[in-house]
């Protein structure tokens, strides 16, 4: 990786109705629930992430995340970092699509770089979409906190891996950073260990600010 690369990492938003229910998101803007809002209010970023630039996908459920990581700290949004678009099929369940041959519907990691949902993105255009603000915080120098979706996290952290796109992608668990580097021109490599939100009172134990 060359030598100007930044270190970024990604985190999945927190849990909203629809993620309790199993249902697609993509562009549908769900708030957190209230029990996702009490669990963010008692974790906070580990050592050195709590000093980093943070943005996040303008989706609330990305959002309120981010601003409770954040801690008073400033958020910046941009839209090219929203959720893949599943077209016709945001609100349904994803197991009752793949048992309805018709539909469609197949396993994430068979989907592939150009498998279309119906009026919806393919993977290619996801990251066609999210590559340009890549670049911008890959060639900003500054440690930075990305707080995302499922989908894109699973196309970032493919390529991160030198994975194909076919490819089954590395588990996304709640609660975690994935840490990677970012080049200038958005291009990712050299994944760390994920690293887990750490509950207040032991940050606070530890020393750290409030």
């Amino acid at each position: 990786m060359p030598a100007d690369s930044t270190e970024i990492a990604l985190i999945r938003h927190f849990p909203t109705d629809w993620n309790r229910e199993q249902r697609l998101q993509g562009r549908a803007d769900r708030p957190l629930t209230a029990d996702a809002r009490a669990r963010l209010a008692e974790l906070r970023l580990p050592r050195p992430w709590d000093r980093a630039a943070i943005v996040a996908s303008t989706l609330c459920r990305a959002r309120e995340t981010a601003e409770s990581l954040a801690e008073g700290r400033p958020v910046q949004l941009d839209a090219r970092l929203v959720e893949q678009d599943w077209g016709d099929w945001e609100g349904l369940i994803g197991e009752a699509l793949l048992a309805d041959p018709a539909s469609g519907f197949v396993a994430t990691h068979l989907m592939g770089p150009d498998f279309r949902p119906p009026n919806g993105e393919t993977a290619r255009d996801v990251l066609a979409r999210v590559r340009p603000a890549l670049a911008g915080i890959g060639g900003s120098g500054r440690r930075t906190l990305l707080v995302v979706h499922k989908a894109v996290m699973r196309h970032l952290m493919r390529e991160a891996h030198g994975l194909p796109a076919e490819a089954e992608a590395p588990e996304i668990k709640r609660a975690r950073l994935y840490p990677m580097r970012c080049d200038a021109q958005g291009r990712l490599s050299d994944p760390a260990a994920p690293m887990r939100l750490v509950p207040r009172r032991e940050a606070a134990r530890d020393g750290a600010a409030p």
